[in-house]
């Protein structure tokens, strides 16, 4: 009998085939004695080992390219960090052998990071990912990772490293389930910029027996146990036609009634213009301009910014690939999660709640003008509609603050700010009479919202873009964005879902970004109902009291039931 489990689904699509395990080993090396002699030969080695995994991290980011690329530069940061290295050499100096010093250092480090509060606590799994990285080279054992196989499969494992997601062959792995992370995840947003289909936040992931039957819905987040050959079927017609919905969708976003929704895609740099170009995207709703940074942090001298130069480059290639379309560049967004040595403290008790986004940059005004500098530059002479907003804005006075330092560089551009804090959504009348145009970030929203860090599986319901309090405070957002004639765009992972879509738009939002892959998605699905049809959906998500009440809700409007 087909058993269906649900997890919750973060990237479309259906897969069915056997199921294979990510391959696991303990990697925890004997608490051996090293003589004092050998210290320094052992402290050489470990040396060698992160610097070659820092490299091989780096390596595959650059092959990967776009949002993977700087998760994985972040972990070859991880690797690096002095501090740690500093700790690691202590520990064979008196008498650790280097993997076990690496092993204990890094749990020394995980402890701290488990106890700095979500946001930081997410980052676990990153770490322990590094150190197995590490701890393999050393001991010269093979690293736990993709099983090998020469048919298709379906990959489960608890959860999935960002080394691991970004360069899946999606040829053999048909599509993931996981039993951790969210639906703004580090593995959910790759299997999105992949294509695969994938599910997160499964319970019993772990536990499915190896070469079972599996159909997965990445769209539903259903899991079908051993479906019959008829359900196999119906599950493969169903995605047949969501393939011919895509394929007849093409054009501007609108309603079926004409209502224009432009529908623009995320990016992390110029290497992933071309998808956005290739699905139809109207422009660029969220430049995310930190992977810069953090390229050269990672190549070159930790302690400084790119030049103006180097930035005008990177601005201009993505600018130039949008002639008469809109650009909305955020910011460097630093700090939490995405720490800068130069810009970012290194002993806050709680990095998330503390001096990251617009909060660094006013603290450091000249990297801050310098980004405006390289935007306005890049942006001389093109037919571009180039909008820059701040992260992290939490009232007037930071808008005002924003505001005033576009001014200041010469930027000829709508300057905006991102609604990522509560307060920015509940004074968003306030905010927009400092800035232009204001841009949902739903998934920090969400996150700052329900005190639920979107890394951790446990706190996944909290997370869910379709809970009615999150659709409160877009609407209070969309609605002072009306009253005061400006836009009010979407570019949280939520405007991937493209039932939800339709309930933004229902909501008021004017614009939604979101990964390439999920541009086709969302055209065709809002193509098919009336603006009318999305307010009552809106009307009716926001009327519920839990977020699948929400969807079920929107979803019994749009179907006519």
């Amino acid at each position: 009998m087909t058993e269906t489990l649900r997890g919750v689904g973060v990237s479309h699509g259906v897969a069915i085939g056997q199921v294979r395990h990510m391959g696991t080993a303990v990697l925890e090396p004997p608490a051996q004695q090293t003589p004092t002699e050998e210290a320094p030969r052992e402290q050489a080695r470990a040396r060698q080992a992160v610097e070659a995994v820092a490299a091989d991290l780096q390596a595959r980011g650059n092959l990967a390219g776009g949002e993977a690329q700087a998760v994985l530069e972040a972990q070859a940061l991880m690797a690096l960090d002095p501090e740690l290295m500093a700790d690691v050499e202590r520990r064979i100096a008196v008498g650790s052998t280097a993997a076990r010093a690496v092993y204990d250092a890094f749990a020394a480090y995980r402890a701290l990071l488990a106890n700095a509060g979500e946001y930081l606590a997410g980052r676990v799994a990153d770490l322990d990912d590094v150190r197995n990285r590490i701890v393999a080279r050393l001991m010269g054992v093979p690293m736990p990772g993709v099983p090998d196989s020469d048919e298709p499969y379906v990959l489960f494992a608890r959860d999935l490293a960002p080394a691991d997601t970004a360069l899946l062959d999606p040829t053999l792995v048909l599509g993931f389930v996981t039993e951790e992370g969210g639906p703004t995840s580090h593995s959910a947003i790759l299997a999105r910029a992949l294509g695969v289909p994938a599910v997160v936040a499964m319970p019993g992931a772990t536990d499915m027996a190896e070469g079972v039957v599996v159909a997965v819905d990445g769209s539903t987040g259903e899991v079908l146990v051993e479906p019959s050959a008829e359900q196999q079927a119906e599950l493969r017609r169903i995605a047949a036609e969501r393939k011919a919905a895509l394929s007849a969708s093409t054009g501007p976003g609108q309603t079926s009634d004409g209502h224009r929704v432009p529908l623009l895609a995320n990016i992390g740099g110029p290497a992933d213009v071309p998808a956005a170009v290739e699905v139809g995207a109207e422009g660029i709703g969220l430049f995310r301009t930190e992977f810069l940074f953090f390229e050269k942090q990672s190549l070159d001298d930790s302690t400084k910014a790119p030049t103006e130069d180097a930035q005008v480059e990177a601005y201009r290639a993505v600018l130039e690939a949008f002639p008469e379309g809109r650009v909305v560049v955020r910011v460097l967004d630093a700090g939490a999660d995405k720490p800068l040595e130069f810009l970012t403290p290194a002993d806050e008790p709680n990095p998330a709640l503390g001096v990251r986004g617009l909060r660094s940059l006013l603290e450091h005004p000249e990297v801050l003008q310098s980004q405006l500098r390289a935007l306005a530059r890049a942006a001389a002479g093109l037919p571009v509609y180039l909008e820059v907003m701040a992260p992290m804005v939490a009232d007037r006075i930071d808008a005002r603050a924003f505001a005033d330092a576009c001014r200041e560089a010469g930027l000829s551009a709508k300057f905006g700010a991102m609604v990522e804090i509560p307060s920015a959504a509940l004074r968003a009348r306030s905010i927009l009479k400092e800035v232009e145009f204001l841009s949902l970030g739903t998934n920090d929203l969400a996150q700052y919202a329900f005190a639920a860090d979107r890394q951790v599986g446990a706190v996944a319901r909290l997370q869910d873009p379709w809970q009615p309090a999150l659709l409160d405070l877009i609407a209070l957002s969309a609605e002072a964005a009306i009253a005061a004639g400006k836009s009010c765009g979407v570019c949280g992972e939520a405007a991937a879902d493209p039932v939800l879509a339709c309930v933004l738009t229902g909501l008021g939002v004017t614009s939604l970004s979101m990964g390439a892959a999920s541009i086709p998605y969302v055209r065709a699905t809002l193509a098919k109902y009336t603006l009318a049809q999305c307010r009552r959906a809106a009307a009716a998500a926001r009327a519920t009291d839990t977020a699948d009440e929400a969807r079920a809700a929107a979803n019994q409007v749009l179907s006519g039931e």
